[in-house]
């Protein structure tokens, strides 16, 4: 049978969420990895939003909004799932920041950046997403998209990788190319891993994973090396898009 992972230590009311794969989610230590990969987006954007109005969409379990919200003027988390929902409007309290119930498609309010990130493979016209945003956005706003390389998330020379929630993933310049359509002006950076995890990248290549299996510290390994991984291990930047991560797409409104 296999196991279930749930949310740790959570407030008091504040009702847990398992994690399914079609979010992320903090304080489930095996999906450090993840949330942290995650959260240094989120942070990288919130220094660039100071005193904006910002609207965080398929913002999943509220993490990432409150995040925003430390610097936002005012900061709205969108999702229509109902759990995740109601944990995001439990669990994160701040003044400027308030969560709302609907689809991605149908939720409009002006403001001057729309977040939405790891969630355009998920859609099925990512386009009409796009040009939803950009009517939400006042002059000068700005789109912040991110999502999966392909190449480096997918078997080689597969058209997708086998998570069942996503519609579309994307190399670097079909991902340029669908943001271009849409935005007068794109800048595109690459998620890298940095500092221990660059580290571990490094020890693969060099025969990591048949020392750990030979020696049988796979577990105790990585029962340690997980939950400590930082946000500070990941480092957004530009060039070299093929070997990247995920894309974080700046998209720059008239």
């Amino acid at each position: 049978m296999e196991r279930e992972y749930v949310q740790e230590n959570q407030p008091e009311g504040v009702p847990p969420l398992p994690l399914t794969g079609e979010r992320t989610l903090p304080d489930v230590p095996e999906e450090n990895y993840w949330y942290r990969r995650h959260l240094v987006v989120y942070e990288w954007i919130a220094a660039r939003v100071g005193g904006r109005r910002v609207v965080d969409m398929a913002c999943g379990e509220g993490y990432g909004s409150r995040v925003l919200a430390g610097s936002a003027a005012r900061t709205v988390g969108v999702d229509a799932n109902p759990e995740a929902h109601e944990h995001a409007r439990l669990r994160y309290l701040h003044p400027n920041l308030r969560f709302e119930r609907d689809l991605v498609e149908s939720f409009s309010e002006p403001c001057d950046a729309v977040v939405f990130l790891q969630t355009i493979e998920h859609v099925q016209d990512a386009g009409a997403i796009l040009e939803h945003f950009k009517s939400m956005l006042q002059p000068g706003g700005i789109a912040y998209v991110s999502t999966p390389n392909l190449l480096t998330l997918a078997p080689p020379g597969a058209e997708k990788s086998d998570n069942p929630w996503h519609v579309h993933e994307y190399r670097a310049e079909e991902f340029r190319q669908l943001c271009e359509a849409h935005f007068s002006r794109v800048e595109l950076f690459g998620l890298f891993h940095a500092r221990k995890l660059r580290a571990h990248e490094i020890a693969i290549k060099l025969g990591w994973d048949h020392v750990h299996k030979a020696l049988r510290l796979t577990k105790p390994f990585y029962d340690r090396f997980t939950p400590a991984i930082a946000a500070s291990d990941f480092e957004l930047r530009r060039g070299d898009l093929d070997r990247a991560l995920d894309f974080l797409a700046v998209c720059h409104a008239p």
